[in-house]
């Protein structure tokens, strides 16, 4: 029989990097699991989990679609989710009108729609019973256009701002919304962005281990949000009061196409 006392969490993107580690840290802190993400290397995960102690249901499904977010719903079987860490997502470098509008668009549909339609779900369920914690991965790249990399940070922009209006919504309820957000993170982000000979792909990253601690433990705080590291949180604030479009020049500068070191 399992284990009923341990809580549930469903953690996206769990297969590397961030979710990962998030998934790990709800492992090791008491919770059973129940992961996604797009890759085969889901199963190999939920190996490390097991590991752990934890119970672990592992789901190989996109969620860029609804088919595929309902997919990862139904395998909760009804079971009172504790916590959703809501962290699936990926970019793509190069020029907007240079990029294929397929992948542009998955982008779109699995930081944004995916993510809220399971987010509304998922958050129905913990309203009606007062309690739960939602965890969303935003970015500081919400806070400045994002030349050669428009659409993503675009839709990072979007995700901080439904995660701040989330959690007012829901701070009578029992349930608390938590946004993350990291900067450029040492994960398989730019390689499958394809932007590998950017400045920004070839810099010195944060490691993903720090930055889940950080946002695990601000989720079990309740908190409302959290910038990982010093440098971003001071990145935030500059970006708070420099013009957009001097900001979209600096980015222009980290993340144009041969920016990196030849």
């Amino acid at each position: 029989m399992p284990d009923t006392s341990r809580p549930l969490a469903v953690v996206t993107g769990a297969s590397t990097g961030i979710g990962y580690e998030l998934a790990k840290l709800c492992a090791q802190n008491g919770h059973d699991l129940l992961i996604a993400a797009d890759q085969a290397a889901i199963h190999n995960a939920a190996k490390d989990f097991e590991a752990l102690g934890a119970a672990v249901d592992a789901v190989e499904v996109d969620l860029a679609t609804i088919e595929g977010v309902d997919q990862l719903y139904a395998a909760i079987r009804g079971r009172p989710v504790g916590a959703l860490l809501a962290n699936a997502g990926h970019g793509l470098g190069h020029a907007f009108l240079d990029q294929d509008f397929a992948q542009a668009r998955h982008v779109i549909d699995t930081n944004i729609t995916g993510t809220i339609y399971l987010i509304h779900k998922v958050g129905q369920d913990m309203r009606a019973r007062g309690e739960g914690r939602i965890l969303i991965t935003g970015s500081i790249a919400g806070f400045m256009p994002g030349s050669f990399q428009a659409v993503y940070n675009g839709t990072k922009a979007f995700i901080d701002s439904f995660s701040f209006a989330l959690r007012n919504e829901l701070k009578d309820t029992g349930v608390t919304v938590t946004c993350l957000m990291p900067g450029a993170t040492d994960t398989e982000f730019f390689e499958r962005a394809d932007m590998m000979d950017t400045q920004v792909g070839q810099d010195k990253k944060d490691d993903p281990a720090d930055v889940a601690k950080v946002g695990f433990d601000a989720m079990m705080r309740g908190d409302g949000d959290v910038v990982s590291g010093w440098k971003n949180k001071f990145t935030t604030v500059l970006a708070s009061v420099t013009p957009a479009g001097m900001l979209a020049e600096q980015h222009r500068k980290m993340a144009e196409p041969g920016s990196g070191k030849k």
